[in-house]
């Protein structure tokens, strides 16, 4: 390498040491860059999930993991794996510990009212995840479950109500009674087949969002009822063990299973690309988890003079799955966003 050559080579790695150390050394301000990267940086927000280790928690914390390396503020994660108990007391915690902002994914309506109330009191903005809870918070992030549910009971009615030729017998397989997704979104089933009667439910009962146990429940009803036409499900993780059930009473796509969820490629588009769904409504946990890193980002530029007086909703806009409209892209891959975020 000629001396000219090793000189400019030289001048441009200081010249890309000093950008990347500073941050700024060349880009310029255009009135609120600066002040947006000073009010984010060094600031710390806490996300309680009700577990890691599935899509939908692991979309939202890839989102925030990206935004806190980008601009330098600090997350922690309280992981308190399905427990409503560790949950609370995970959340009770971090109000002692004063973070700038808490997110958390309740379990339960009632679970984290008070909770979130405390925080909003100490000066602590909240931002609730896809479940809502009785307390506001500040910000809330996430479906509308009775619409979703009204969206689930069309479909059933299309596939097994009137001209269909089936028996118009229906099954509900509920997750836990007192979280939304429920509370909600059996209001909605039940208001909607007001006006479908050929439709009859023969079994609502709730799985508690195992899947083993969706399983072993959709089983006895298969058996009990032979002439089913289809079930209402509340969660894929959940009711890829209706599926299963389905197949193995030998009635795949015979037997009708719509099902909601996160949009996650594989328990989404591929479950009804195989058969195992009929119809799918996502509500795409990747759309929410760039909402979430927005809502965060706002919080932190503009602060709360009183956390919780203001709260605001960004329901998601829901997707309706099916044959024919599960086009590529239709779904998102929880491993693309682990590596590239929302």
């Amino acid at each position: 390498m000629t001396r000219r050559l090793l000189s400019a080579a030289l001048a441009a790695a200081i010249g890309l040491t000093a950008f990347t150390a500073t941050g700024r050394a060349e880009q310029p301000d255009d009135g609120l860059l600066y002040q947006s990267l000073d009010a984010l940086k060094g600031k710390k927000v806490a996300f309680i999930p009700i577990a890691m280790g599935f899509d939908l928690t692991e979309s939202w914390a890839s989102g925030l993991r990206l935004d806190a390396e980008r601009f330098g503020y600090e997350l922690t994660i309280r992981d308190p794996n399905w427990s409503v108990d560790a949950g609370a007391q995970a959340f009770s915690q971090l109000i002692s510990e004063q973070p700038d902002i808490i997110v958390v994914h309740p379990p339960e309506i009632q679970a984290y009212t008070r909770l979130i109330q405390q925080a909003n009191a100490r000066g602590i903005p909240v931002v609730t995840m896809n479940l809502k809870a009785d307390a506001n918070g500040d910000v809330f992030i996430g479906a509308n479950w009775y619409e979703i549910a009204v969206k689930q009971t069309e479909a059933i009615v299309a596939a097994c109500g009137k001209d269909s030729g089936k028996s118009g017998k229906v099954a509900v397989m509920q997750g836990v009674l007192t979280n939304p997704t429920s509370q909600y979104g059996i209001q909605a089933i039940e208001a909607t087949l007001k006006n479908h009667p050929e439709i009859q439910i023969v079994s609502n009962q709730a799985a508690d969002w195992d899947a083993s146990k969706a399983h072993a429940i959709a089983g006895t009803v298969l058996k009990a009822n032979p002439d089913l036409c289809g079930f209402i499900g509340m969660w894929d993780n959940m009711d890829v063990g209706i599926a299963a059930a389905i197949k193995e009473a030998g009635r795949t796509g015979e037997v009708a299973l719509v099902s909601s969820g996160g949009g996650n490629q594989v328990s989404a588009c591929d479950n009804v690309a195989n058969g195992n769904f009929s119809t799918y409504i996502s509500y795409d946990a990747k759309g929410q988890a760039r909402d979430l890193m927005m809502a965060v980002r706002e919080i932190l530029q503009t602060g709360r003079a009183e956390p919780g007086a203001s709260p605001y909703a960004l329901y998601t806009p829901l997707k309706t799955i099916t044959t024919d409209s599960n086009y590529p892209g239709a779904c998102w891959n929880l491993e693309d966003v682990k590596k590239y975020g929302p």
